[in-house]
């Protein structure tokens, strides 16, 4: 591989694709280091491609488990130019090995020759025309198996210099052809000082094995100067070997850098495959660190040939983790948008089939929770839901905004029953503070026009209720002590004129006053456990229970009034001279 090809940068397949459609084609002898390079370049390139492929489809709401790696024309057609050179280069390396094997047969004949002739000066003399043929066909013959070439060549140079040396009689000849090969080998050594200053150090090592073929090709020089040649040849040979070993080991540490620089990477990857995500914007977070790690990777160069593959498969394994596991959270967060879609639809056909109702109370009620439950659905794709809750409130809107109208003048009047109702209890409370006569009449004829009005407003209802009363209550206390204790009076000035009647007629009304005092007992145990149910069973207070409550102490208030009445008459009876003395009567004390 040349210097140009090496150096050159590849940035598409297809830029990869003609360079190996050129070498499949043409008589060039393809190199395993290019042919290698353009392998590693094309499928870097490759995946690159597919990945961000597979990335765009996923992306678009594409289906993770629906995602085909579709043919490729390039790659089929890269593998298939790399098949036609695989094969050139197994054609090739069998004739080039058997092309040595004949060369290295041919030569060792050479050498055989040229050893029986380099048995005296006489056959030297005799033989020289034959020995310059040989050395000419032993330059024309080219590369022998490498594990022969060293020690073949030593072995002819060491019959090639015997032959000279006992050279004699054609003295001239051999002190020219010593001349002309100084004078090669002096501008071998030259072109090997000057490769030092070669910037392209692969190229200047490729070159130099160049000059070493011709400089054992080339013939010996004269026998004082033979090793002080081979001195300055290989010093400057030592010198591009040098740079070229330098110049591997710099790649070689490159390369471990490079590996250092992408096992950080993967160590980066696989922990953020590790995090734990817990919902769509943990997901595009982690993506788009990912992506960025991706982008760096594609940065780096080449990591050691042994590791450079397990790396990448260790990079790629992480990432497809990562990338899988996503695909399967969306495909399942789909599936949830659709259930929660399909609850919202249902719920929307419902609102929709209400919409026209004109039973305001329960439609109402029934909107009001369809709205509560539209709450506890979970989230949809956002157009689709948008357009789902546009169609809800649109029914609902249609609903309430008609009630809203139908109702109109019903408010009015709730407005005015409150007004009305709200001058009532005013009234009622200037005649709890004030010692208006009558007052009984007046409190029976407002609470009477209470009653007549109508509904206020849902709001108000129970702030007027307790108002209300709590003034009623007042009245109804202060004005049951006053009548109690008008009656108790009146009752007590005719239990003289009953006395009169006889004794008989005494007793006949405490008995009946007795029963009617256990009766009201009887009464007020019977609400006060009705009372004891309805407090447990409620969370709060109503109305049903501040009724009963007032039953109970007006109960107990006459309770009281029927027992005053009852001790009246055993204080009657304890006037009038009794045959025994005056004992309290068990009836008596049961109801004290």
């Amino acid at each position: 591989m040349d210097s140009q090809e090496e150096k050159k940068a590849y940035t598409t397949k297809q830029e990869v694709l003609e360079r190996v459609k050129e070498i499949a084609h043409s008589e060039e002898n393809p190199s395993k280091e290019e042919v290698d390079l353009l392998k590693t370049i094309f499928y870097k390139l490759h995946i690159a491609e597919r990945e961000a492929q597979q990335k765009e489809y996923l992306d678009a709401g594409g289906d993770p488990e629906k995602y085909q790696v579709l043919p490729d024309e390039t790659e089929e057609a890269f593998k298939a130019e790399m098949n036609i050179i695989k094969e050139k280069r197994a054609k090739l390396f069998l004739e080039q090995e058997a092309e040595k094997k004949e060369n290295l047969k041919k030569k060792l004949e050479i050498i055989e020759k040229v050893k029986s002739m380099a048995t005296s000066p006489e056959e030297a003399n005799k033989s020289y025309q034959e020995f310059k043929e040989l050395q000419q066909q032993w330059r024309e013959i080219k590369a022998v198996p490498a594990e022969n070439a060293n020690e073949l060549w030593k072995t002819y140079q060491l019959y090639v210099e015997q032959f000279y040396d006992l050279l004699k009689l054609n003295s001239e000849a051999r002190e020219y052809d010593f001349k002309k090969n100084l004078e090669i080998k002096t501008r071998l050594c030259e072109a090997a000082e000057k490769l030092a200053d070669e910037e392209d150090v692969i190229s200047a090592f490729h070159q130099l094995q160049e000059l070493h073929q011709q400089y054992r090709e080339a013939g010996p020089v004269a026998k004082d100067l033979r090793e002080e040649v081979w001195a300055r040849f290989k010093a400057a040979s030592t010198v591009i070997n040098k740079r070229h070993q330098q110049h591997f080991e710099s790649l070689r540490a490159q390369e471990e850098e490079n590996l250092a620089k992408k096992t950080a990477l993967c160590e980066k990857v696989e922990a953020i495959a590790a995090e734990e995500n817990k919902g769509a914007g943990d997901w595009e977070k982690h993506t788009k660190q990912i992506i960025e790690i991706q982008n760096e990777w594609k940065t780096i160069g080449f990591a050691p040939q042994k590791m450079n593959v397990k790396i990448f498969e260790r990079f790629r394994a992480a990432c497809d983790d990562f990338f899988n596991r996503k695909a399967e959270f969306f495909k399942s967060m789909k599936q949830r948008f659709a259930e929660n879609a399909e609850k919202k639809k249902a719920l929307v056909e419902k609102a929709q089939a209400l919409q026209d109702s004109t039973d305001w109370k329960s439609t109402a009620d029934k909107l009001i929770a369809l709205q509560k439950e539209w709450k506890t659905i979970g989230m949809v794709p956002k157009k689709q839901g948008d357009q789902l809750w546009n169609d809800f409130l649109a029914a609902c809107n249609k609903f309430f905004e008609a009630r809203n109208a139908a109702t109109a003048d019903s408010r009015n009047e709730e407005r005015n029953n409150l007004e009305a109702k709200r001058n009532i209890v005013e009234q009622l409370k200037e005649l709890a503070e004030g010692t208006a006569e009558n007052i009984q009449q007046k409190v029976q004829e407002l609470v009477e026009q209470y009653q007549q009005v109508g509904h206020v407003p849902y709001k108000e209802k129970d702030k007027l209720y307790k108002e209300y009363h709590e003034v009623l209550d007042k009245l109804y206390k202060e004005l049951n002590i006053s009548t109690a204790r008008r009656r108790l009076d009146n009752f007590k000035s005719q239990l003289k004129n009953v006395a009169k009647r006889g004794e008989d007629a005494l007793d006949n009304e405490r008995s009946r006053l007795m029963r009617r005092y256990e009766q009201m007992k009887q009464e007020i145990q019977t609400y006060e456990n009705n009372l004891g149910f309805l407090n447990a069973a409620s969370k709060k207070g109503n109305s049903l229970i501040d009724e009963m409550n007032r039953k109970v102490q007006k109960l107990k208030d006459d309770c009281n009034l029927v027992r005053e009445k009852i001790k009246a008459i055993d204080a009657q009876n304890a006037e009038e001279p009794e045959p025994t003395p005056a004992t309290e009567t068990p009836e008596t004390k049961q109801a004290e």
